[in-house]
């Protein structure tokens, strides 16, 4: 008989491993960001992590189904808009957004219940569009999700009285520092995760390398499509209501093609094809942005000014993504989940004592 070469507490642990991995790197993160203690790191810190809730929420509809989604921001600005419409004060709402229904407009919610229900109306917008979009596939599928984002837009910039249109919805609460974003991008990633591992996941990513198999086999491809594009939503919906409480401060334009650009840019950086590809994209990327920024205003070495031209993020940031789409054009990760380390063996790929036990 063979004896087991690994615990039954040792398998769980390295099953959870692509996981827990990603959790450790987090709390890294957040442990040295806060022994610095820089106010402008710490900001900096806080804004990646809250991004990357997006990102992730992202990746677990494109990563999954294969249908690459430029609407996305659009689900983070529902979700942002109706966090604001919940938490922000109640003298301030009769002047900037007088539309609100009234259970709204003379009350607040605490800042928890206010992010759930934000993500929650994110995923029920998601329902309903995807209920038409789902149905699509490809390039078809990826400029309606581009349509769905440009129609957000257009309704939030000019409904004056409930979003203030093009104006400022001021008055929100700032309470997300960098431990809140820490515990809300650990809760993210499990949800992924789970989504991932799950049968529901198995089977969208069986459609995603081929539709016509995973149709035969059985699989209802518009049904997995919508569920994970609903869920997707809640993540980014949730995300959303996060950031406008990092911000303060909301206008649509914030929502609009540079913030699609950049978290799509992350999820492809990293890795389209895995969760840690997402984590990698959103710590290389928004590391990238912050120096890059600091060149823009200018930055002092040796007594010598180095300054980029304004617009200089942008135009690097693309570059960037085009380096690695050409060398590495499946991420820095090559859309791999980080694997359970294992140490090599002196005698091969089977360790000499393991045969022994037989």
């Amino acid at each position: 008989m063979i004896a087991p070469l690994i615990t039954a507490p040792g398998r769980r642990l390295e099953a959870a491993w692509p996981l827990l991995s990603l959790i450790i790197i987090l709390l890294l993160v957040a442990a040295a960001t806060l022994w610095v203690n820089d106010p402008e790191i710490d900001q900096t810190v806080t804004e990646a992590l809250i991004r990357l809730i997006v990102v992730v929420g992202m990746y677990l509809f494109i990563g999954n189904s294969g249908i690459i989604s430029f609407g996305h921001i659009g689900f983070m600005a529902i979700g942002a808009y109706a966090a604001a419409w919940q938490t922000c004060c109640p003298p301030l709402k009769p002047m900037i957004m007088p539309g609100l229904p009234d259970f709204i407009l003379h009350r607040s919610l605490p800042f928890l219940p206010a992010t759930v229900i934000a993500g929650t109306l994110a995923a029920l917008v998601a329902f309903l569009v995807g209920f038409f979009i789902m149905r699509l596939s490809g390039v078809g599928a990826s400029i309606a999700t581009f349509a769905f984002l440009a129609i957000v837009e257009i309704i939030y910039s000019n409904w004056d009285r409930v979003t203030a249109g093009t104006g400022a919805v001021v008055g929100i609460p700032v309470v997300v520092t960098v431990p809140i974003a820490t515990c809300a991008s650990i809760a993210a990633l499990i949800v992924a995760y789970g989504f991932q591992v799950s049968s529901y996941g198995l089977s969208l990513r069986s459609s995603r390398d081929d539709e016509v198999a995973a149709r035969a086999a059985g699989v209802d491809v518009f049904r997995q499509r919508l569920i994970a594009l609903v869920l997707s939503a809640f993540l980014v919906g949730y995300g959303g209501a996060l950031y406008s409480h990092f911000l303060g401060i909301l206008s649509p334009d914030i929502f609009y093609l540079n913030l699609a650009f950049v978290t799509l840019a992350m999820l492809v950086v990293g890795g389209v094809g895995s969760l840690a590809g997402a984590v990698v994209g959103v710590l290389v990327v928004s590391a990238t942005i912050e120096v890059l920024r600091r060149l823009e205003v200018g930055m002092d070495l040796n007594g010598m000014t180095i300054r980029l031209p304004p617009g200089s993020q942008e135009v690097l940031l693309g570059i960037l993504m085009l380096l690695v789409l050409i060398f590495r054009n499946r991420g820095l990760t090559s859309s791999r989940e980080i694997s359970w380390p294992r140490r090599p063996s002196l005698h091969g790929s089977i360790d000499k004592r393991s045969v022994e036990q037989v």
